[in-house]
C-alpha cells in the first residue's frame, strides 16, 4: 500500500497544481488511480478522487476570492444547480457506462484546442456581452450541463468551466479560473455526498490525498495570480491538449 500511496500522492500534487491555474486536474489524478488500484469498481475509484479535488479546488477558491472580483449572485446559483446536477451524474455513472460519451467529449474538445490557439486575444480581456439576468440564465443552464458532465466523466471539467466564463460570459482568463472553482468545488461536493453516502470511497488513500492536492492546489492559485492571463491562456491550451490525447488513446487503443 505504500508505494500506491505515494505514486497517488504525487499525482494528486500534480492534479491540484494544473486544476488550481485552469482546471483539469482530473486529467492526472483520475487516471492514475484507475491504473494503480485497479481492483476496486471504478464508481469507488471515482468517489475516493472527488475528496482530495474538493480540498485542491476550494484552497485554490479561497487565493482567487483574496484578490479576483466574483460576480456573487451567479455563483450562488451556478453553484446550487450544480451540486445537484453533480449528485445526478454520479448516481448515474454507477448504473450505466459512460463510454459513449468520449468519442462526443474528443471532438469539442479538438475544437477548443483550435479556436483558443487561433484566436490570440481569447480570453486576454475582459468584455461585457451580457446583462445580469440573462448571466444568470445562461448560468444556469451551464451549470446544470457541467455538474452532471463532472458527476458522471470528470475530467475536463474545470477547463469547461473556464472556456465557458470566456466565451459566453466575456471573463479574461484570470476572472474565468477564479469563478470556475467555485462552481467545480459545488461538483464536487455533490459528487461527495453520494458517493460517500453510497459507500465508494477510500478513505485511506482519499485523505493523503486530499493532503497532497491541497498543497498543489496552493501553489498553482498563487502561481496563476501572479503570471495573469498569458500564462493562464498558454496553461489552458496545454490542458486541453492534454486532455485530448487521453481521450483520443481511450477511444482508439483501450
Amino acid at each position: 500500500m505504500a508505494d500506491e500511496l505515494i505514486v497517488l500522492c504525487i499525482a494528486a500534487f500534480a492534479a491540484g497544481f494544473i486544476d488550481a491555474i485552469v482546471g483539469g486536474g482530473g486529467l492526472v489524478q483520475t487516471p492514475a488511480t484507475l491504473v494503480v488500484l485497479p481492483q476496486y469498481p471504478v464508481a469507488t475509484l471515482l468517489g475516493t478522487t472527488k475528496i482530495p479535488s474538493f480540498l485542491g479546488t476550494a484552497i485554490a477558491a479561497i487565493q482567487y476570492a483574496k484578490r479576483v472580483p466574483l460576480n456573487r449572485k451567479l455563483l450562488l446559483t451556478m453553484c446550487s444547480i450544480a451540486f445537484a446536477a453533480a449528485y445526478a451524474g454520479s448516481k448515474v455513472v454507477t448504473l450505466v457506462s459512460n463510454s459513449f460519451m468520449k468519442p462526443i467529449i474528443f471532438g469539442v474538445l479538438i475544437l477548443v484546442a483550435l479556436y483558443t490557439y487561433t484566436k490570440k486575444d481569447f480570453g486576454n480581456n475582459a468584455q461585457v456581452k451580457r446583462t445580469p439576468k440573462h448571466e444568470l440564465l445562461i448560468g444556469a443552464v451551464f451549470a446544470l450541463l457541467v455538474g452532471f458532465y463532472d458527476g458522471f466523466i470528470g475530467p475536463g471539467a474545470g477547463s469547461f468551466l473556464v472556456l465557458f466564463f470566456i466565451s459566453l460570459l466575456g471573463f479574461d482568463f484570470l476572472r474565468a479560473s477564479a469563478h470556475a472553482k467555485f462552481v467545480n468545488m459545488a461538483t464536487n461536493v455533490g459528487s461527495i455526498v453520494f458517493f460517500s453516502g453510497s459507500g465508494h470511497v477510500l478513505y485511506q488513500y482519499a485523505l493523503p490525498m486530499a493532503v497532497c492536492n491541497f498543497t498543489g492546489a496552493f501553489f498553482g492559485a498563487r502561481l496563476a495570480i501572479l503570471k495573469g492571463n498569458a500564462f493562464i491562456r498558454i496553461f489552458f491550451l496545454i490542458v486541453v491538449i492534454g486532455t485530448i490525447i487521453r481521450f483520443g488513446y481511450v477511444i482508439f487503443f483501450k
